[in-house]
């Protein structure tokens, strides 16, 4: 096997540690031939969609490829900023955030964010850390809830990586923080926040990222770490069992997917006679295509339509000021034992002079 090229090594040189921030990813532009390479790469890991890969293949490429983009191009163009995808854009605001936050503390971190499909890749990321002397990283993927579809898909990425690399760095994983009091606590922040703003509803529905239901059956925690989630949020909410759903949006294709259904949820609401609606999307830590589009354009059309007369959508973390704090926190948590302190220069100095020196002698 051929191993990536090394970047330059100096003796003595101080171990430096970073935070590599993962998310999901997103097209390059909200055009067809964009969406077109971006769901080829999405849709092409088997970790995605768990069908034989030559019958997968056929269909994804013979059929999905062919008709998907443009569709999705054009709910991708409704929400795009001048910033670009909104994913992408509170992912690096998370990223930058951390790093700030983290630094105000005294700790010297590296921070950055990769997409496990589209650009800056993960790979493309751990070879800069490298180049720029980090030899401990921190995975921190922005899912709070674990899944075999998006966690394991990072972990992938970094293995992959690992494979073609001769000095790997010093690694650890975040998999989960679906039940931390802080990424709770932060949850409950912005919903009680919107509330002071526009009153509360009758029911606060949070819909959480679908997945098919075989998974659940299969050994994957996803299902159970929403249901853990919601019931924590209600808590702090001091929310009753009546006073809230938890629904799964974003099913694709024709199986089973995890109940009940976000929309028809919604409609069937309406129908039965709510008529004021919240709507929050925990397991989504920045705003997206999900979240704005199919849950504040879709969702609410398909509510209103149904009868209802108010639907309020409640936005994500983002770039909140106590959600960054709790990922600061989180990050901290799993990086213990590992020295943080920003290099001493003269020692560092120092060093590579005795090293210089030990090798002349040698």
């Amino acid at each position: 096997m051929a191993f990536n090229k090394e970047p330059s090594f100096q003796h003595g040189q101080a171990a430096r540690t970073a935070v590599l921030y993962c998310n999901l990813g997103t097209p390059s532009a909200p055009t067809a031939p964009a969406l077109r390479k971006y769901l080829a790469e999405f849709l092409g890991d088997s970790r995605v969609v768990e069908i034989p890969k030559p019958i997968w293949w056929l269909i994804l490429h013979g059929i999905i490829l062919r008709v998907r983009p443009k569709k999705s191009a054009a709910k991708y163009a409704s929400i795009w900023t001048e910033g670009g995808s909104p994913l992408k854009v509170f992912t690096e605001q998370q990223a930058q955030s951390l790093g700030t936050a983290l630094q105000e503390r005294g700790h010297s971190v590296t921070v950055r964010y990769a997409m496990r499909y589209g650009q800056p890749s993960i790979p493309e990321q751990l070879d800069a850390l490298k180049a720029e002397g980090v030899q401990r990283v921190l995975i921190v993927p922005a899912y709070p809830q674990y899944s075999g579809t998006t966690t394991a898909s990072v972990f992938d990425a970094v293995y992959r990586w690992g494979l073609k690399t001769r000095l790997v760095p010093e690694m650890r994983f975040v998999n989960r923080y679906h039940d931390d009091p802080r990424y709770i606590a932060a949850l409950a922040r912005t919903v009680r926040e919107h509330w002071a703003a526009n009153g509360q509803a009758e029911q606060l529905v949070m819909s959480f990222h679908g997945v098919p239901e075989r998974t659940l059956y299969l050994g994957d925690p996803y299902h159970c770490e929403c249901m853990k989630t919601g019931r924590l949020l209600a808590e702090a909410l001091g929310l009753s069992k009546d006073q809230y759903k938890l629904t799964f949006q974003s099913r694709f294709g024709k199986a089973k997917w995890l109940e009940p259904y976000t929309e028809p949820t919604l409609i069937a609401m309406a129908q039965q006679g709510v008529k004021k609606v919240d709507v929050i999307c925990p397991g989504f830590t920045g705003d997206c295509l999900e979240t704005l589009e199919e849950i504040q354009q879709e969702a609410q059309e398909a509510f209103l339509h149904a009868g209802g007369e108010s639907f309020s959508y409640i936005p994500c973390l983002n770039n909140h000021a106590q959600w960054i704090e709790a990922l600061a926190d989180i990050s901290l948590g799993h990086m213990q034992g590992w020295d943080l302190s920003a290099p001493n220069e003269q020692a560092l100095a120092a060093s590579r002079a005795r090293a210089l020196a030990h090798g002349a002698k040698t």
